[in-house]
């Protein structure tokens, strides 16, 4: 306030500080990963987008600490808690996946090779390179066309792996399992839903045989969502009178209930059990590197899993699984 030389007093407001609105800013920034929290660990996902959405798990766990940063460094109590229960609900449905149960139980030695050719694409000399160093009991293949099965053949196949149960196709719906054991053919035991999913009874040496089942249901895009659903609820159970593996591309995640849900029927996914179910395996060979997790081998909560690993294959947009399992 100040006098004025003729007269009268000059008054000079004074202007208030607008304030910051940090608590409505820091709660726009928790509460989608608290959703997101709330939806995972109660299996809420509905519908084609939400379902794939789902497969971005890990990365929402990962953001979700910059968003418990963000309550933090904003000292607002309420926004805080949510955001540290959101993370920890995140990260424990996460972490495991990294660290692995160490449950290499003893038993005959089994190894597994899955790979989805992209319509036969795939490079048959980099397969043919993982299978001669791998060594696998059996190769599980999805989207292999007739033209696939002879360039596998003339490459060597026909003479490493003789046994097969093929269904192949001239698009993405063919499949074939590839065994160097004798395969009994189990026609009946997958339902017509999702693409060609052929199952065998392989003739393991020194015990009993073992159930194979390729997998490969439809992608959860748009309509086919449901198809989705049904094909992953029509994988049997594990059946205490059968060892049972599943391996294939599921075209789903740990993260979708539907997934879980089998699971929760007798399997245990064998890259989990080693701390690697969190190695990417779609898409591969972009230009974006390989982001989710789609491809695995399930497999009979009695078979120990000795190793797991993930490798690229030329002309495919799916990596190749390999594991090292141990039969009862």
């Amino acid at each position: 306030m100040e006098t004025s030389a003729v007269g009268g007093t000059i008054v000079t407001p004074v202007r208030k500080r607008a304030k910051f609105p940090g608590t409505a800013l820091t709660w726009l920034a928790v509460t989608p990963f608290a959703a997101w929290a709330v939806a995972r660990v109660a299996g809420l996902e509905r519908g084609s987008l939400p379902t794939q959405l789902m497969t971005a798990t890990p990365y929402a766990a990962a953001g979700s600490l910059i968003s418990l940063l963000i309550a933090a460094v904003a000292r607002k109590r309420a926004a805080t808690a949510v955001a540290l229960v959101a993370t920890t609900a995140l990260g424990l449905s996460v972490l495991p996946r990294a660290l692995g149960a160490g449950d290499a139980a003893g038993g005959r030695p089994f190894k597994v090779m899955t790979i989805n050719m992209l319509f036969g694409r795939a490079d048959v000399a980099t397969i043919m390179t993982l299978v001669r160093e791998f060594d696998p009991d059996v190769l599980s293949t999805q989207e292999l066309t007739p033209g696939a099965v002879a360039d596998l053949d003339a490459a060597g196949l026909k003479e490493l792996m003789p046994h097969r149960v093929l269904q192949d196709q001239w698009n993405a719906g063919g499949s074939g399992l590839y065994s160097k054991h004798p395969v009994r053919p189990l026609p009946d035991l997958m339902p017509d839903t999702g693409h060609q999913m052929p199952a065998a009874t392989i003739s393991l040496p020194g015990g009993a045989p073992v159930d194979f089942i390729d997998a490969h249901p439809f992608p959860p895009l748009g309509a086919y969502v449901d198809d989705w659903n049904a094909a992953l609820a029509a994988f049997p159970s594990a059946s205490p009178d059968r060892v049972r593996v599943i391996a294939g591309d599921f075209n789903a995640s740990l993260d979708h209930a539907a997934m879980r849900d089998l699971l929760a029927r007798g399997y245990k996914d064998a890259a989990d059990q080693v701390g690697a179910g969190l190695i990417p395996t779609w898409p591969a060979n972009k230009r974006v590197p390989p982001l989710i997790t789609i491809d695995h081998v399930l497999v009979d909560r009695r078979i120990g899993v000795r190793e797991v690993s993930v490798h690229d294959v030329p002309g495919t947009d799916h990596r190749a699984v390999l594991a090292q399992l141990s039969v009862p």
